[in-house]
């Protein structure tokens, strides 16, 4: 209904998954208020900015709930309001890695809708658990609640994997969601990974060698593509889920339309608009439709590189760079470049810190299979390469160490 109210959670990992799984239930039946998860250990100042963005009219933390008022009156943009979008069960607020945070807001239906479609596609069966070690204030760890509870059981939720090597069977789940990173650290640790029926791994572009890898090691891996404004992964392995639609425009925008698209943008109207043409969500994403129907993404169109006219795929040069020898993982960014605009640069994590890869090696690599405009022209080497919360590099951290090192 139109006037429900949004409520915001700001429960801690150790506490509040009990309670999160309770609200969101509620959330999705309509028996309680919508509700806007939030992560207690962002910063203060940053969870005042959010609550003043999405403007809850309560909050609920460890401790109690609360009214929230705002200390002071924020312009909003015109025919923005309060009131929630009929059917509105869940605001996520996006990273905000490129730009300011963003609230999606999704219906109970889109929701749903997601999960069923999710579960049939991996051929999930009534009762099998899920393993979640994904923040649920991001869209891929809220997903993973939406289809235990869909699946009628409780997920077992964990704030980190044990990177010593981890007997994952003994969660007792059938299936989990993970990043790249953590797929690579725990085939790093020696896990098996054979003890889940089935291993969602979204959120970044997976390299082909590590796919590989984690195949021989007996994990069943399902790439997943989406956003927030998709309810998380709606591609699999390049296929949409039932009732999803993917198209490119001639931009190379890939577009998506189907019943998991959000309602629009907390308070935005004006971003909102922007975004949706039409019954079609166009992202930030840049790809093509192959022969076979199945989506290729090749990045962000705002991530792309452009160094002397020509166009780089980030994602595209790192898939290549972590297939490389001593290469453990891999980013590829901009950086400002007098003569070429932008400067095609690598952070790379080695395999073996003492002798980490060589740049001319990395750049024969990278020219054997794309343009040479495409090599990196520069490389940083970093003990761990720094993650946002969703667990996409990030590429801020990695710029700022650029400047640091006086590569720019």
């Amino acid at each position: 209904m139109a006037g429900r109210p949004l409520h915001a959670l700001l429960l801690p990992p150790a506490a509040g998954p009990g309670r999160l799984l309770a609200a969101l239930a509620a959330a999705l039946d309509g028996s309680g208020p919508a509700i806007l998860p939030l992560d207690p250990r962002l910063p203060p100042a940053r969870v005042a900015d959010l609550l003043h963005a999405f403007s809850p009219q309560v909050v609920e933390k460890a401790e109690g709930a609360e009214r929230w008022h705002p200390a002071t009156l924020i312009r909003t943009p015109a025919g923005s309001g309060t009131e929630l979008p009929p059917g509105t069960a869940v605001v996520i607020a996006t990273s905000g890695s490129t730009g300011e945070s963003k609230g999606v807001q999704l219906s109970a239906a889109a929701l749903l809708h997601s999960a069923r479609a999710s579960l049939r596609r991996i051929g999930a069966s009534p009762g099998d658990r899920w393993l979640c070690p994904l923040p649920t204030s991001h869209i891929a760890g809220l997903g993973i609640l939406v289809r235990s509870l869909v699946a009628g059981t409780v997920p077992v939720v964990t704030s980190r994997l044990d990177r010593s090597g981890p007997d994952l069977g003994a969660f007792g789940c059938r299936y989990t969601s993970l990043v790249p990173t953590q797929l690579r650290r725990l085939l790093d640790a020696g896990a098996d990974l054979a003890a889940f029926g089935a291993i969602l791994v979204g959120g970044a572009a997976v390299p082909a060698s590590l796919l590989a890898a984690a195949a021989a090691a007996g994990a069943r891996v399902v790439t997943t593509y989406g956003m927030s404004e998709t309810c998380g992964g709606c591609v699999y392995d390049g296929v949409p889920l039932d009732g999803v639609s993917v198209r490119t425009g001639a931009d190379g925008r890939i577009r998506i339309a189907g019943p998991v698209l959000f309602s629009g943008y907390r308070n935005r109207p004006d971003l909102t608009a922007a975004v949706l043409d039409d019954g079609w969500f166009v992202t930030s994403d840049v790809g093509h439709l192959g022969a076979d129907g199945r989506l290729a993404v090749r990045g962000r169109a705002d991530e792309m590189i452009n160094t002397g006219g020509e166009k780089v795929a980030p994602a595209e040069v790192a898939a290549i760079l972590e297939g490389c020898p001593g290469v453990r993982e891999a980013a590829v960014f901009g950086a400002p470049d007098a003569q070429w605009g932008e400067r095609v640069t690598a952070a790379v994590v080695p395999t073996d810190p003492a002798a980490p890869p060589r740049l001319t090696d990395l750049q024969a690599a990278v020219r054997q299979r794309m343009p040479a405009h495409a090599a990196p022209r520069a490389l940083i080497l970093v003990p761990a390469m720094p993650l946002l919360p969703s667990g996409k590099p990030d590429v801020a951290a990695l710029r700022d160490l650029s400047d640091e090192r006086g590569l720019n």
